[in-house]
């Protein structure tokens, strides 16, 4: 195990355009963890031995205790499947995230999957990035975001269809896995989860497409925007992405680009319609912000859950965000905007070696 390491992890956006819990992309937004093993630092007080930081976004709300950290937790979840109860003596983890949280740019993604890096070195398990996928789809049940933070690049994926045993093993309470205080000892997992939760693909991107990001001054709870979702959906409305989806892996890929047909192709109505009621101004930004008044625009859609929006150009980057914030302005909401390239090569683990 080395002495100390640096991960980093992209930020990432589900949902792109009909692919509703189906495509998603890394970002060249990095949530970075650093992590120094010495044995000289006490670090008896945590209760499982290890120092952490943290800077970033809402820093006063995020827990630093080992067993209440989202980093840390899902760590100590991989390691105690593979036999290993705590950190090592003299565990420093300072972490550094400039993704915001709760804006739908997965933070929660790169927190788990830079836990599960974390757990993998840590451990010494030599897990591949597809095995460690599998224990970050027993912690966030959907793969679009987490295997863009881990894969990195344009990615599509889904949850295979498991044998009765193994699909009952990634059913179990969220408390199982990551436990509360008051979670039985006899129900907290503690053995590896099943193989091949998930299946993934790396789609080609035309590089000269950027991302575009407006990230609103509010925060959307995934629960609450899954929660407005209708249980059912009719047959013109399926038909509709589906016709989409089916364009838009390709058209992405293209040189030069379609602008109109990305832009057709970017169209939802699976979850889109049915959030603008949490997301004042959304409606008006679908509507208004059109290839007619930016022509380097290919397609613009909800990122994850919300609010951020993530608009995907050519050019004409701060005309496009100067419009969206406007609308969000008239709503009396301030944002924040980035020009984001894709991060190709995901979670990435770099070893510091002594000379």
């Amino acid at each position: 195990m080395p002495r100390s390491f640096q991960i980093k992890v992209p930020a990432s956006s589900a949902n792109i355009g009909p692919g509703f819990d189906v495509l998603g992309v890394g970002l060249q937004l990095y949530l970075s963890i650093s992590v120094e093993i010495d044995p000289s630092v006490d670090t008896t007080a945590d209760p499982h031995n290890a120092l952490l930081s943290y800077e970033g976004d809402l820093a006063e709300k995020v827990p630093l205790s080992s067993d209440k950290n989202l980093i840390t937790q899902t760590a100590l979840y991989v390691l105690r499947c593979n036999g290993i109860s705590q950190f090592p003596h003299g565990t420093k983890i300072h972490v550094n995230n400039p993704i915001p949280l709760g804006r739908g740019l997965g933070s929660s993604a790169s927190a788990i999957v830079g836990g599960a890096c974390l757990g993998n070195v840590i451990g010494d398990l030599h897990l591949d990035k597809r095995r460690m996928l599998d224990y970050c789809l027993m912690i966030e049940r959907h793969p679009d975001n987490i295997a863009a933070a881990m894969l990195g690049g344009f990615i599509g994926s889904y949850l295979n269809e498991l044998d009765e045993g193994d699909a009952e093993a990634t059913q179990v309470p969220l408390e199982w896995v990551l436990p509360k205080e008051d979670t039985p000892r006899s129900s907290i997992v503690s053995s590896p989860p099943p193989r091949d939760i998930g299946e993934y693909v790396q789609y080609k991107w035309n590089p000269k497409i950027k991302c575009v990001a407006i990230v609103p001054n509010f925060e959307v709870s995934t629960d609450k925007s899954r929660a407005v979702l209708p249980q059912t959906y009719s047959r013109k409305d399926i038909i509709y992405n589906l016709q989409r989806i089916a364009i838009l892996t390709t058209a992405l890929t293209q040189n030069p680009p379609n602008h109109k047909v990305i832009y057709e192709a970017m169209k939802d109505k699976i979850h889109q319609p049915y959030r603008t009621v949490l997301i004042p101004g959304l409606d008006t930004v679908l509507k208004d912000v059109v290839p007619a008044k930016h022509p380097g625009l290919c397609g613009i859609c909800l990122s994850g859950a919300g609010p951020t929006i993530l608009c995907l150009a050519t050019d004409g980057f701060e005309s496009i965000a100067r419009d969206v914030t406007g609308i969000f302005q008239s709503e009396g909401i301030k944002c924040d905007w980035k020009v984001l390239d894709l991060a190709y090569d995901g979670a990435t683990v770099d070893v510091n070696r002594e000379t």
